[in-house]
């Protein structure tokens, strides 16, 4: 019996090692609103980060970023880019083209070790239909809040397929806090996809300095919003 014990709990090693990678390296997945800083964590690093390659996939196009410790400056975004002490990626000032998947890779003498360390990087943006920086009182405006995601490339199903499988939704709050509904006749909520959600709504003079805000949680947590500020002109 005990020999039938051991062998059962192998079998759950091995299968442990297959579902978190050789190395049990989790996948690691990350929400940051745009125009925020970010950190993605190297959850497979050496000592040292001049071991540290870190690498970025959208669409399955591969671009180089940080090559053994040392930032890459042939990129366009290398501005924004630093390797933190821990080894992480700092990106600051994120825009909506950052979403994609990043891997932490690990080299020594040439030869990688272990698997890669990879995060998901989910980007919240919010739009508005008007390019105007202050809004006339009585017009109508179209808040339009996205995720951007990669999900397809990594999962091999929509983001729509990806968020709903995950727990994830999206959501309009007003400034107290207060999830709006369609039921609320002053706001028309309406979601094209699971991954995009949108507000309509027709200005009123008190609405001038009034913040809407999008949230996104991830099985009933809020992972990260953006906020809406409206000026009235």
């Amino acid at each position: 019996m005990a020999d039938k014990c051991h062998l059962c709990l192998l079998g759950l090693i091995i299968l442990s090692s297959l579902l978190t990678g050789t190395s049990g390296v989790d996948d690691a997945l990350v929400f940051i609103s745009s125009s925020k800083n970010v950190r993605l964590p190297c959850n497979n690093h050496l000592h040292v980060c001049k071991s540290t390659t870190w690498i970025y996939d959208r669409h399955s196009t591969a671009v180089e970023l940080i090559n053994l410790g040392i930032k890459k400056k042939d990129i366009e975004r290398h501005e924004r880019l630093s390797l933190g002490s821990d080894c992480s990626l700092n990106i600051t000032n994120v825009i909506k083209e950052d979403y994609g998947s990043y891997s932490c890779r690990q080299y020594v003498n040439g030869q990688q070790q272990g698997t890669d360390a990879r995060v998901f990087l989910h980007v919240l943006h919010v739009s508005s239909s008007s390019s105007q920086t202050e809004i006339s009182a009585g017009s109508s405006v179209t808040l339009s809040c996205q995720l951007y995601s990669d999900s397809e490339s990594y999962t091999g199903v929509s983001c729509d397929d990806w968020i709903r499988s995950e727990g994830i939704q999206l959501f309009w709050v007003n400034q107290a806090g207060v999830k709006l509904t369609i039921s609320d006749s002053r706001y028309q909520i309406s979601a094209p996809g699971l991954c995009i959600i949108t507000l309509n709504t027709t200005l009123l003079n008190e609405d001038d300095n009034r913040e809407w805000r999008c949230e996104v949680t991830h099985r009933n947590q809020v992972k990260t919003s953006v906020t809406y500020t409206v000026k009235i002109s």
